[in-house]
C-alpha cells in the first residue's frame, strides 16, 4: 500500500478518526464550517489522484472509495494513464454508470467482516429532526501497489432503519446465467487467443464485461470452486496450466448438451416442415422455447441465434437459405 487517504471535515467523526489513523491512513481534512465548501473533498480527492498518477509512475493501481457517478470522468482518465482503477461503494446507493467504468467494483457491504449499513431517519417532532452520525471506516482489500482515496465523508447515523435499496442502484447479479456467461466469454477469448486460455485470464475478461461480477454471489468461495461446478455440468472443461491453481479452461470436445440444443433444433425444424410452414429464423428461437422454456444459444458459446443456426447447417443437420420474398433466412431439413 502505497499511500491511504480519506477526505472529510473529521472534526465531526471523533471516533472514526482514531480508528483510521491507527489503521495508517492519512487524513485529509476538508472543514465544511467556513462557508459554503460543496463538493470541496471530491475535488481535492480528484486533483490528488491525477497529480499522484503523473507524479508516481510506479503506482499501478488506485482504490476509490465512492458510489457517485461524478467519479466516472476521474475513472476514466485514470484507465487512460494506464492505471487499474478498484471502485469501492455501497451497494444501495452506488450510481449504476460508476461500476462499468472501473476495472473492478467491490460492494463494500459484501466484504467479508462488513455489517449492514443504516440510513439516517427523521423523527417527527423531535426539534429540527437533525441526526448525530458517525463515521463506518474503510477498510479495502490491500496490495502492495495501491494508492486509496478512501470515502469521502462515509457516515452510519446513530439513529436509523436498514437501507432501502433506491430504484437506480445497481441490481443484484443472482439471476444471472452463468453458463452462459462464461462461455460467451471463453468463445471470444478462444477467437483471439494464440494458445490456451487460462482460468486467471477468463476472471479478467468477465470482469472488463462486468467489474461487479462475483462468483460468492452465486455461492462459490472462489473462481476455481465455480469453475468445477461448470465442469460438472459440462459446461467446460479444465486441464492443468502452467501455473497451479490456474487450470487451461476450454470446451468439452464432446459436448452433449450442444447435441441436445441441436437436436431440440432438428425436432421444431421438423414438424413445422410437416405442417407445411417451413419456418423461418426470426421467430424461430421462440419456438423452441416452448419446448424448452430456458434455452438459450449463448449457453453453447454462441453469440447470436443466427450463428447457432449456421453451426447447425455446417453440421449438415438442416438445409438454411436466404429468402428474397420474406426477406429472412428459411430453414428445413436437408434432402
Amino acid at each position: 500500500m502505497v499511500a491511504r487517504r480519506a477526505y472529510a471535515d473529521w472534526s465531526n467523526f471523533d471516533e472514526d478518526r482514531r480508528l483510521l489513523t491507527r489503521a495508517q491512513v492519512e487524513l485529509i481534512e476538508m472543514p465544511q464550517k467556513m462557508g459554503s465548501r460543496k463538493n470541496a473533498a471530491d475535488i481535492k480527492m480528484a486533483v490528488d489522484a491525477v497529480e499522484m498518477a503523473f507524479e508516481r509512475s510506479f503506482i499501478t493501481t488506485f482504490a476509490i472509495g465512492t458510489g457517485d457517478s461524478d467519479f466516472t470522468p476521474l475513472v476514466h482518465k485514470l484507465r487512460e494513464l494506464d492505471k487499474r482503477v478498484i471502485g469501492i461503494g455501497v451497494q444501495s446507493s452506488t450510481s449504476a454508470l460508476l461500476p462499468p467504468a472501473c476495472d473492478e467494483f467491490l460492494f463494500y457491504d459484501r466484504l467479508p467482516g462488513v455489517e449492514p449499513l443504516f440510513i439516517a431517519v427523521r423523527h417527527p417532532g423531535k426539534g429540527r429532526g437533525r441526526t448525530t452520525t458517525a463515521a463506518a471506516p474503510v477498510t479495502p482489500p490491500g496490495r502492495a501497489d495501491v494508492t486509496v482515496p478512501a470515502f469521502t465523508n462515509p457516515t452510519v447515523p446513530a439513529f436509523a432503519e436498514p437501507i432501502e435499496p433506491p430504484e437506480e442502484a445497481v441490481q443484484s447479479a443472482d439471476d444471472r446465467d452463468l453458463g452462459a456467461l462464461i462461455a460467451r466469454t471463453l468463445v471470444g477469448l478462444q477467437r483471439h487467443a494464440d494458445g490456451p486460455v487460462l482460468a486467471s485470464r477468463l476472471k479478467r475478461a468477465i470482469l472488463r464485461k462486468d467489474p461487479t461480477f462475483d462468483e460468492a454471489d452465486h455461492g462459490f468461495r472462489g473462481f476455481g470452486e465455480l469453475l468445477r461446478h461448470l465442469e460438472g455440468e459440462r459446461v467446460v472443461a479444465l486441464a492443468e496450466g502452467s501455473a497451479k491453481g490456474d487450470p487451461e479452461v476450454a470446451f468439452p470436445a464432446d459436448e452433449p448438451a450442444e447435441d441436445n440444443a441441436f437436436r431440440l433444433l432438428v425436432d421444431v425444424v421438423t414438424e413445422l416442415q410437416r405442417a407445411g410452414n417451413p419456418p423461418q429464423l426470426s421467430g424461430l428461437k421462440n419456438k423452441l422455447r416452448k419446448h424448452t422454456p430456458d434455452f438459450s444459444e449463448k449457453r453453447y458459446g454462441f453469440n447470436s441465434f443466427l450463428s447457432f443456426a449456421k453451426a447447425a447447417r455446417a453440421r449438415d443437420l438442416v438445409a438454411m437459405e436466404w429468402d428474397d420474398d420474406t426477406g429472412d433466412y428459411v430453414l428445413r431439413l436437408p434432402d
